[in-house]
């Protein structure tokens, strides 16, 4: 007998499924970006083809304000068991990279700023203890976001990452051990890129389009070696440096204060105490949404 987390996992993936036959953008908290995502200046155009599910349609915001937390939804509470030595496998055929130009591969820093969307990025995880929380919440206002995951942890918690792709959300290559790519030769930072994608795709059947170096250090070779398999480079134009747990207010001030149209916000579910970031998401998404803002992981 199903439980009430896979119904609702179904339901959500039913409609964002119907959603996309349909050829609906999006509504009041998410919407797809289908031709709409551009580079910042220096950065190219982001692809119009989207590589997911459509984004399913946000619950217009009850009221709540900057000061009012909503309690994220109990769904995904609890957070699965490790097993390090569990293989990650999804059954699904492994698609064959895209090789991409050297212009495709430039860091890309924001999206269309004519219009009032926002793309959020987590980085760092699959984390047990705080990615259950951030879906939820993600769940509750009906956003599609864009996680770049470390290979070792995904490794580590393959039941994460195969959660994080059913509930729609863009999965995407954030290294294997989240080392400076400046420091290493192009053999190891291969080494780090490919292993990630090729985890990520036997995980999720498709393999990822989207790169983010570690720390926003990308270098040459680096930029080289992602399109070379495939994957695209995203930057950020809005970095709360919640990574230095400043404070859940200080985060939420940062992002409310520096956040536009087009923009791309950093955030972080892994590596290390993240209560803050959440405490912080649980607040700033309300706000934004009741502000007019839609939430959208970029095309691949």
């Amino acid at each position: 007998m199903l439980s009430d987390r896979q119904i609702t996992s179904r339901r959500l993936l039913l409609v964002a499924a119907g959603m996309s036959l349909l050829g609906v953008a999006g509504c009041r908290g998410s919407e797809g970006v289908d031709g709409a995502a551009a580079a910042a200046p220096g950065a190219e155009a982001a692809s119009a083809a989207s590589d997911g599910p459509a984004a399913v349609p946000a619950a217009a915001s009850s009221g709540p304000s900057a000061s009012s937390a909503p309690a994220a939804s109990s769904a995904s509470s609890a957070p699965p068991s490790a097993a390090p030595s569990a293989p990650v496998a999804s059954g699904s055929p492994v698609a064959a990279p895209r090789k991409l130009t050297s212009a495709e591969s430039k860091p890309v820093y924001e999206l269309d700023a004519e219009r009032k969307v926002v793309a959020l990025t987590i980085d760092d995880g699959p984390d047990p203890r705080h990615t259950p929380t951030v879906l939820a919440l993600l769940e509750q206002y009906r956003i599609r976001a864009t996680f770049f995951l470390i290979g070792e942890n995904a490794v580590q918690y393959p039941d994460l990452v195969r959660e994080i792709a059913a509930r729609g959300h863009h999965i995407a290559n954030h290294t294997w051990t989240h080392a400076d790519l400046r420091n290493l030769s192009d053999a190891k930072i291969k080494d780090e890129l490919e292993r990630t994608s090729d985890l990520l795709n036997k995980a999720t059947g498709k393999p990822p389009t989207w790169f983010r170096a570690p720390g926003g250090d990308w270098s040459t070779s680096s930029l080289k070696i992602a399109a070379d398999l495939g994957m695209r480079n995203m930057a950020w134009s809005v970095d709360p440096r919640d990574w230095a747990r400043p404070g859940t207010a200080v985060i939420t001030d940062r992002i409310l204060k520096d956040v536009r149209p087009g923009a791309i916000v950093l955030n972080h579910d892994g590596g290390g105490d993240r209560s803050q970031t959440v405490a912080a998401l649980k607040t700033y998404l309300p706000v934004l949404i009741d502000s007019g803002y839609y939430f959208t992981a970029p095309p691949g």
